[in-house]
């Protein structure tokens, strides 16, 4: 410790020597740290944003009628009875099913195409309600008035296309498969404006009951795309997957760690390739850089090197002296490259966020300490890399020889 502690006061009077080359070292290891931040961002960015757009609707079991896949798959029959059943189950602390449809809005004779969805309406909501008033909870969600319109909740989009404020009536005329033609008109009073989590920026999303949109389907089956359960406090939502199984062995549930692992590998995995990719150049530009800038220093001081050896510096004080200078060249510009890697993060974010079918909410760039850990230790690895070679240099220099030609030139 009392070595290091030494070696670091001389390699920095070493480089305070050299100012052009020790701020060449640093600028270019600011700039190299903060890609490399950028890219341990973006590995994991998509995966932690999309679990927490998973987690904050306040739901973490899914229930399909098919295997773990995007909604379009075979619909859930009777959905009703199987809300039922799984909210009578202990472990499950609200089941609500839902249902998607394409709508089309007609206003002044112009049709505008939206996504519309239908839910049973509980205590949670799945949407953040902006204006306006949000939809009503009822006892049986089966039951619909057809004189009376419905309640919409639109985004602010379609609110916008609609042009039409909150308490007015719009016709809407739904599309509930990709093989029926569309609906008669069915009127729905807008209700509220609210963000849907899972929006992208072009998107135009509507909500209604399930029933409502049932009858704006044309009625048959009381059928559902998926069912949404949070799980009871104690019973965590593995607890609710089992008691689904146990009673529903024919249904998939899936929790939203499962919904995360499987876009893992299948829609994520192009990024977090890239990732490691990119990193890897990264380390290797800047294991470059710094070995190449100690190797030049050290070959301009060998004569000062050898003089220091003769006076009795040990081999091991003199390779601590360089691998000191790596580490103060690497540290300083791995401290600057921080908030310049958070700020080049946050402009690429805005830049691939507008690639289409990405969700408003979700990031590619997401702040995680491991990410933090990680950025470091690499930086410590390309320090001690990046000084090995000059720190061999100086540990076998020989003396005698290196001071005569010194002399001699």
């Amino acid at each position: 410790m009392r070595l290091f502690t030494r070696s670091f006061g001389f390699a920095a009077r070493s480089l305070r020597r050299q100012p052009a080359r020790a701020s060449v070292g640093i600028l270019g290891i600011a700039a190299v740290g903060a890609l490399l931040l950028d890219m341990l961002l973006l590995s994991r960015g998509l995966v932690v944003s999309f679990r927490d757009l998973l987690d904050g609707i306040g739901f973490d079991v899914r229930v399909l009628a098919g295997e773990l896949g995007p909604i379009g798959g075979p619909r859930l029959q009777d959905a009703s009875t199987i809300v039922g059943q799984l909210a009578a189950l202990p472990e499950v602390a609200e089941a609500v099913a839902l249902r998607m449809a394409d709508g089309e809005a007609v206003v002044d004779g112009r049709g505008v195409r939206f996504s519309l969805m239908g839910m049973d309406v509980r205590t949670r909501r799945p949407w953040t309600l902006e204006s306006g008033r949000d939809l009503e909870a009822t006892a049986d969600q089966r039951r619909f008035d057809a004189n009376t319109p419905a309640d919409l909740i639109v985004n602010k989009r379609l609110a916008a296309a609609l042009g039409v404020a909150p308490g007015a009536v719009v016709s809407v005329r739904a599309t509930c498969g990709a093989d029926q033609s569309a609906m008669p008109a069915v009127p729905f009073r807008l209700a509220g404006v609210a963000e849907f989590p899972f929006d992208t920026e072009s998107q135009m999303s509507a909500v209604a009951p399930r029933a409502a949109v049932r009858a704006a389907c044309g009625g048959g089956d009381d059928t559902a795309d998926l069912v949404l359960i949070a799980s009871r406090e104690g019973s965590g939502p593995d607890g609710a997957v089992s008691a689904i199984h146990r009673r529903r062995p024919d249904l998939h549930p899936a929790t939203n760690e499962e919904i995360v692992a499987r876009m893992q590998q299948q829609g994520f995995s192009y990024f977090r390739q890239i990732s490691t990719v990119l990193s890897t150049i990264t380390m290797l530009f800047g294991f470059m850089l710094i070995a190449v800038l100690l190797t030049v220093s050290v070959n301009q001081r060998l004569a000062e090197i050898a003089a220091l050896r003769a006076v009795g510096f040990s081999s091991a004080r003199v390779a601590a002296d360089v691998l000191c200078q790596s580490a103060l060249l690497v540290g300083t510009g791995g401290v600057l490259a921080l908030p310049l890697g958070v700020g080049l993060s946050v402009w690429l974010d805005a830049i691939l966020k507008k690639m289409p079918g990405i969700p408003i909410a979700m990031h590619f760039f997401v702040f995680e300490p491991r990410a933090l850990a990680w950025h470091g230790a690499l930086l410590c690895v390309t320090a001690v890399l990046a000084a090995a070679y000059p720190m061999w240099l100086v540990a076998k220099l020989p003396i005698a020889s290196t001071l005569r030609n010194e002399v001699v030139s």
